[in-house]
């Protein structure tokens, strides 16, 4: 299994980060959540508005906004 985060836009569309449109892979759900645990500002401040979570390409969940909460 190969767990990504695709990187959205408000609008729902593909949003990239260095030119990546996605997270890099990881080996479980739980990794890659801790991931974006620790990186969901740097993406919103590059970006980013929602992710969603990918297995083999499959959605798992999403789209999950990364807009602080005010």
């Amino acid at each position: 299994m190969t767990w990504t985060w695709r990187y959205e836009g408000d609008d729902g569309a593909t949003a990239t980060v260095g030119g990546a449109a996605g997270s890099e892979s990881f080996t479980s759900q739980g990794d890659a959540e801790t991931w974006l645990g620790e990186t969901w500002r740097e993406l919103f401040e590059a970006g980013v508005a929602q992710v969603t979570l990918l297995d083999a390409g499959r959605r798992i969940y999403g789209p999950m906004t990364l807009r602080p909460l005010t």
